[in-house]
């Protein structure tokens, strides 16, 4: 197989010539422009930011990509799905509240924000994969409703999968609220009794008559339950939440099946920027210092390339002193960067089961634009 090209910017620029100039030129160099946009809806797949978080790109890094979409005729969106924990992203309404609080919204993006999974995360649509372990994926039906999709990652470390980047903002990140359950948990969700206020509104979606009110509670059999969180993105009060006792390599593994299930079927494009490389997902409400210098923006066709350049690239970057990465070796540079910072983790399993399922390629050339 020949090497997937990824195309690569640095951090650095002359005066007068900014970031978004380079971001620009990077795109039309990875052939962008090749891509058949002309009246066809464009899936922005970005990373809004947990509110308080300040890791998470800004909003002009899109507003480059939605203007070149728009300059080849397409009709681009900004879009994410509703997260499966508790935050200030759990249904759509609380979602773009949040992306229009971190500056994603129609005057500084140039496209409108859609939540693809919907009012409450049950919007989606089962995308055939027949994966090692996922058979259908479960994905934000406006998704799966786009002509095209271009992701626009954030490129940072992750306490469970090591690293997220193109491969995690494609599958975590386009699957509904029962697909998110799906990749994160090998069992059922539990009731909080304390929380819970008999609402009912849990019952309505429960295809397998698996829950029963008694004393203004809840209740769940988990022999009937098969798991497709529905009753999660329902509740109004919080009170069902999802076990995320998934083995790290497993999850990774399933990852890579969504993402493969996102793309398959549809043309792609994406784009990382690596900086602020932080030491957790941008789903926190907050974000610790970065672990390393800021390193570029990359592009390429195919999103395991992307992800091996940028874990290649922070692997050989120099520690910032102070952060997590720095307190957990002493300050002493380790062979491994991304294990050191999130011990639990093992990232290399993402790159093994993409060569078994034969999707994408981690041998690239790296090709730098100035």
């Amino acid at each position: 197989m020949d090497r997937s090209k990824v195309y690569f910017t640095s951090m650095n620029c002359k005066v007068g010539d900014s970031l978004l100039d380079k971001l620009d030129r990077l795109i039309v160099a990875a052939g962008i422009e090749d891509m058949d946009l002309e009246k066809k809806f464009v899936a922005l797949k970005v990373h809004f930011g947990e509110y308080g978080n300040l890791a998470y790109l800004r909003p002009n890094y899109s507003k480059v990509v939605a203007d070149k979409v728009k300059e080849k005729g397409g009709m681009p969106f900004l879009t994410d799905c509703n997260t499966l924990y508790v935050g200030k992203r759990k249904h759509a309404l609380e979602h773009m509240d949040t992306a229009y609080a971190n500056g994603y919204g129609p005057f500084s993006t140039g496209c409108q924000v859609i939540i693809a999974d919907g009012l409450k995360g049950t919007d989606d649509v089962e995308v055939p994969v027949e994966g090692q372990y996922i058979k259908t994926a479960k994905i934000g039906r406006a998704v799966v409703d786009s002509d095209a999709i271009i992701t626009i990652n954030h490129f940072k470390c992750h306490e469970l999968t090591g690293f997220g980047g193109a491969l995690k903002n494609l599958a975590m990140g386009c699957a509904s609220r029962r697909g998110k359950m799906e990749m994160h948990s090998a069992g059922k969700p539990d009731i909080d009794p304390d929380a819970c206020r008999g609402c009912r509104k849990c019952l309505s979606v429960c295809a397998q008559d698996a829950i029963t009110i008694s004393d203004r509670t809840a209740h769940l059999d988990k022999e009937s339950c098969v798991g497709c969180g529905r009753c999660i993105g329902v509740c109004p009060f919080d009170a069902i939440e999802a076990q995320m006792d998934e083995d790290k390599d497993i999850l990774n593994h399933k990852i890579v099946e969504y993402a493969y299930a996102v793309v398959k079927d549809k043309p792609s494009f994406h784009i990382t920027v690596v900086s602020d490389v932080s030491p957790f997902c941008d789903c926190h409400g907050e974000n610790d210092m970065p672990i390393v210098p800021n390193v570029g923006i990359l592009a390429s066709y195919d999103p395991v390339a992307l992800d091996r350049a940028c874990v290649d690239l922070v692997q050989a970057q120099p520690m910032i002193a102070g952060s997590l990465l720095y307190h957990n070796c002493s300050g002493r540079k380790p062979s491994d960067v991304f294990t050191a910072t999130q011990p639990r983790t093992r990232w290399q399993s993402t790159f093994e089961h993409t060569e078994k399922i034969g999707f994408g390629n981690s041998d690239y050339e790296l090709l730098e634009i100035d």
